[in-house]
């Protein structure tokens, strides 16, 4: 078991080939989802396959970045080492403003590069509308989530 004076990192995302490219536009500054070529329908987490219409055919389309907090939680100890240092912070899941049946896990903080235990708790509110911004975590554009109203 790791002491207080350990640092681990967080747990990185998987990127496998199918999310690839969703990274690579979140480096560039970009919120883009995965959306099918034959039927329009947009899908996320990424996959080969439409669901809707079983097209292998995708296009990556580009989101206005804005959303609502659809859900949260605010874990505490006991937790993996390298959380349990910040806890309790916020996980939240946000419903896409122009596509409200996609919905992506982060965290709301004060500034890109804010903590994740940045945001006051008594400000998580569902319904919130947030906006996406980008930090870098280890060489990651992570997606992360600011109050349109501070």
């Amino acid at each position: 078991m790791a002491d207080a004076t350990t640092t681990e990192p967080l747990l990185p995302p998987t990127i496998d080939n199918d999310g690839a490219p969703f990274w690579e536009y979140a480096a560039r500054g970009e919120l883009r989802i995965q959306a099918c070529t034959a039927c329009d329908e947009l899908r996320f987490p990424p996959r080969p396959c439409c669901p809707h219409c079983q097209s292998f055919e995708a296009k990556w389309q580009r989101m206005s970045g804005r959303g609502r907090i659809w859900s949260y939680v605010r874990p505490h100890p006991p937790l993996l080492p390298a959380y349990a240092a910040i806890a309790p912070y916020n996980a939240i899941i946000v419903e896409l403003a122009d596509a409200p049946r996609i919905r992506l896990v982060g965290n709301l903080v004060a500034a890109p590069d804010a903590p994740l235990d940045s945001v006051a708790p008594e400000r998580l509110r569902i319904g919130a509308k947030v906006q996406v911004a980008f930090t870098d975590v280890d060489g990651i554009a992570m997606p992360r989530w600011l109050l349109e109203r501070p």
